[in-house]
């Protein structure tokens, strides 16, 4: 597991906000503009946008995705996104595709002013992303934004929960989660647990609207953005049509204190001695998909 986050005072408040909204597909330009303009109505220092956001989620093949990837070195998006994070004064967790060399990722770049952009790859690709995007090769990171200590993970990694577990204990107090979700709900669900097993904030931020693949199969993504608190009660949620954005604002605290009661600790009562079967390969019986 990878930490940049350095100690800040946990007391302290920041502001955090979602946008949802609905990405146009393969128009960068015109999805830059919506986030611009949508940043522009929240008043927050770290704001979550969704997965893909810069390019929509439809992507008919490869070719077009490394088309409109962006890459670490320098891009048009990635360059317009920084600038507006300086501009605004606001760090920015957004999903996009990231190009690095011959591979290409599913990704989330976290942007913060005057500072080196962090990037997540998905490690955990849904459906047909995996006929476009490599697997992610390395561990998420945990990054401070001011007091803040932020780890990125991305739509489908939500059924996975050794993502979250392990950004509790790289230090996360918020997991940013851009996403593209389909499945009604669930989602939503599993990430109150998430942020209840781990002791964490958690913002999930889903898109609006719906696309289609050149074969004709149609998604509809189920908006429902929402910023839970470590016990999994939303502070921020949104309907499942609404293109909006909003804000609440978090103390770094609330996620350090992993006490449930006096006599346990979310993390320190864990037993991983008697965890073994975890390092296995996973490999399942397949007689129930017969």
């Amino acid at each position: 597991m990878t930490s940049t986050a350095r100690a800040g005072d946990a007391g302290a408040a920041l502001r955090v906000g979602l946008f949802q909204f609905a990405p146009r597909l393969g128009d960068r330009a015109a999805n830059l503009a919506t986030i611009a303009a949508g940043l522009a109505a929240i008043d927050a220092e770290l704001v979550v946008l969704p997965e893909l956001a810069t390019s929509g989620y439809a992507l008919p093949d490869r070719e077009t995705a490394l088309a409109l990837a962006e890459s670490p070195a320098g891009s048009p998006g990635l360059t317009a996104l920084q600038a507006l994070a300086e501009s605004r004064g606001t760090a920015l967790a957004v999903g996009l595709p990231l190009r690095e060399g011959e591979r290409l990722y599913n990704a989330a770049a976290l942007l913060r002013p005057g500072e080196a952009p962090v990037f997540y790859r998905k490690l955990h690709l849904f459906d047909r992303e995996a006929l476009l995007f490599d697997p992610g090769d390395r561990p998420p990171a945990v990054t401070a934004v001011g007091a803040l200590r932020v780890g990125l993970m991305i739509c489908f990694d939500w059924v996975f929960p050794e993502v979250a577990r392990c950004l509790a204990l790289a230090g996360a107090d918020l997991i940013a989660h851009p996403s593209n979700l389909v499945l009604p709900g669930l989602a939503q669900g599993a990430m109150a647990t998430r942020a209840i097993e781990n002791g964490v904030f958690a913002a999930t931020a889903n898109r609006v609207g719906e696309e289609a693949f050149p074969d004709g199969e149609r998604l509809r993504f189920t908006g429902g953005s929402q910023l839970l608190d470590p016990r999994g009660r939303p502070l921020l949620a949104f309907s499942a049509e609404e293109s909006r954005g909003g804000a609440v604002t978090l103390v770094p605290a609330e996620a350090r204190n992993k006490r449930l009661t006096p006599r346990n600790h979310l993390l320190a009562d864990r037993r991983p001695a008697l965890y073994a079967g975890l390092l296995g390969d996973g490999t399942p019986d397949r007689a129930g998909d017969a």
